[in-house]
């Protein structure tokens, strides 16, 4: 784990604030939700992520793919990335 040499208060409602440098590289947005997780005295937030959601469309289909350890992809989100590749690297299909 690495620090972030970032402290911030909890407010009597039990609240901490997320800076806005941390939200802007993680990508949280507002109303975006966050896991909670505990391990021994550690709090551990992580942005939520839906099972099964395409990693490059988000889009949550009962024909989406696991094609790697954790890379899902939508049908529309292999044809995206299939012309991506396929760009990169001068492939004609």
């Amino acid at each position: 784990m690495k620090s972030t040499g970032i402290a911030r208060k909890v407010d009597q409602l039990g609240r901490v604030v997320i800076p806005v440098e941390l939200r802007k590289v993680l990508a949280i947005k507002e109303k975006d939700l966050i896991e909670i997780f505990v391990d021994e005295d550690q709090i551990i937030l992580k942005k939520y992520k839906t099972y099964n959601e395409c990693v490059i469309t988000g889009q949550i289909t009962s024909q989406n793919r696991e094609y790697a350890k954790g890379l899902i992809l939508s049908p529309k989100g292999a044809e995206i990335l299939k012309n991506e590749i396929g760009f990169k690297f001068n492939i004609k299909a």
